[in-house]
């Protein structure tokens, strides 16, 4: 069976847009890709570790735990092996606490990528391929969550291609959300159940190709 941990915030995490509910496993993203590639044949667990708030290489001033950079080599050593590893973060740098911009995010990425290149695996275990993903741009924000994304509709802007040029240099595989969908309407930051189906029925196409 081939295993696959999801790095991600609450966008992976599957908040209903406009609530503090979560959505079922299998309507978001990690669990529908997983069973897409189940139902064609390919053995795969989608391990989550997905928290709400988390950025990229900053701290949230209020809640703890939330710099990405911290514990991932752990995380890595306790789920191996691994065959893969998709990075999802980065819509969190840009609440209205920080003042980033879309390359100081990528920066974080690139930061979160060469620890999981140094985690202390058992000797024989691979370190895994990864898979860094771009969020879909912020755009207006609404409801309770709007004064924390407060401006973050500017400040995000050019991400996907700061991403796509971190990856390149990396020698990591790449993915949009953008590309298959944008924001939720509902609160202008998360994923409406619809847009987790389309983001996972993407994934597990280049997932399957990735392990084949």
């Amino acid at each position: 069976m081939k295993q696959i941990l999801v790095y991600s915030d609450s966008l992976s995490w599957g908040i209903i847009p406009g609530t503090r509910k979560r959505l079922d496993f299998d309507d978001r993203w990690p669990g529908f890709m997983e069973n897409r590639l189940n139902k064609t044949g390919d053995k795969v667990r989608i391990i989550e570790n997905c928290l709400n708030g988390r950025r990229t290489a900053w701290e949230d001033p209020f809640l703890s735990g939330r710099r990405g950079t911290d514990g991932i080599q752990q995380i890595i050593e306790m789920y191996s092996p691994l065959d893969m590893v998709i990075v999802a973060l980065g819509t969190n740098d840009f609440q209205s606490m920080h003042q980033l911009n879309a390359w100081h995010s990528a920066q974080g990425v690139r930061a979160i990528v060469n620890q999981i290149r140094k985690a202390p695996v058992e000797p024989g275990m691979p370190i895994p391929p990864i898979l860094i993903v771009a969020p879909p741009l912020i755009e207006t924000p609404k409801g309770p969550i709007a004064p924390k994304f407060e401006g973050g509709e500017h400040k995000i802007k050019g991400l996907a291609e700061e991403y796509e040029k971190v990856s390149t240099a990396l020698d990591c595989h790449y993915f949009d959300f953008s590309s298959v969908t944008p924001a939720s309407l509902v609160d202008g930051i998360h994923l409406d159940k619809d847009q987790h189906h389309l983001v996972g029925a993407a994934l597990s196409e280049i997932v399957r190709t990735l392990l084949d």
